[in-house]
């Protein structure tokens, strides 16, 4: 019966649960390293709304499913079916398109955690995360300069904005493999720990994020966003909008009325 199962599964899925205010999107494709389809990309806006509007989740952890890889890239065995004319290119792009739009709009913290293979559109999913959790057997690398493809101008902006324009050029020049040490010297990664590790340090992590103030953690992402932009469109008024809403919150009386208690403050998001 599980072979039969195995069979009927899809070339290519999203899953995703929810726990002590986690939400979890897996890329599941485990067959091929977390390669992701077109049909995975179409189901990640939706993944991203429900964790959006799901108050209980404070914060989103991106990860791969089985043992190999977080994710390896694009399923290239698709391009020619999915990238076959210009019309059919299109269509491709926008789903990746929106994709990418949707977890980089999302105003709650969301966490990488990477092992194994993390390659060409790996490191373009791990780098829309607000920051990076690696194990010790993760490689990242670019690829496309080896495969002919193109590289879109916006994922060449974030990389360039994380590791600086030189490490961004030795990647995609040589299209080559890098392991942990030299992601966390680039500053591709945060921190490294243990395979083993990996899963417990990346929710022990995600619990903290969880347990403190929504409506503050929601402000502090939208000031960094606004950090990387050109100032003449950074959005202060709603910077500013942000932080009186901390100031004139539950929340706020809460963590004070905590701190003086000397417990735990049980945040609300409002």
């Amino acid at each position: 019966m599980a072979d039969a199962a195995q069979a009927e599964k899809p070339p290519g899925t999203m899953t995703s649960r929810k726990e002590n205010g986690i939400g979890w999107m897996i890329y599941d494709q485990v067959a091929k390293h977390n390669a992701v389809t077109y049909d995975m990309r179409c189901a990640i806006p939706g993944i991203m709304a429900d964790f959006e509007a799901d108050d209980d989740v404070r914060v989103a952890v991106i990860a791969g499913a089985g043992e190999k890889a977080f994710i390896s890239g694009s399923d290239i065995s698709q391009f020619g079916e999915k990238r076959s004319s210009e019309e059919a290119r299109e269509l491709y792009d926008e789903a990746s398109e929106q994709a990418n739009a949707a977890m980089n709009s999302f105003s709650k913290p969301m966490i990488a955690m990477i092992h194994g293979y993390c390659l060409g559109a790996g490191v373009l999913t791990a780098m829309l995360c607000d920051f990076r959790i690696a194990a010790d057997n993760a490689q990242f690398g670019a690829p496309p300069a080896k495969l002919g493809l193109g590289f879109g101008y916006s994922g060449v902006d974030n990389l360039v904005k994380l590791v600086g324009p030189a490490y961004a050029a030795e990647m995609l020049f040589t299209g080559n493999r890098y392991g942990v040490e030299d992601a966390l010297k680039m500053g591709l990664v945060n921190r490294v720990v243990p395979y083993a590790d990996l899963e417990e340090t990346v929710r022990e992590i995600a619990g903290t994020i969880a347990a403190n103030a929504p409506l503050t953690l929601k402000s502090v992402k939208t000031s960094i966003r606004n950090t990387q932009m050109d100032e003449n469109v950074r959005d202060m008024a709603t910077v500013q909008a942000q932080i009186d809403a901390c100031f004139a919150s539950q929340d706020y009386h809460e963590g004070r009325k905590a701190f003086l208690e000397k417990r735990s403050p049980e945040f609300q998001g409002r």
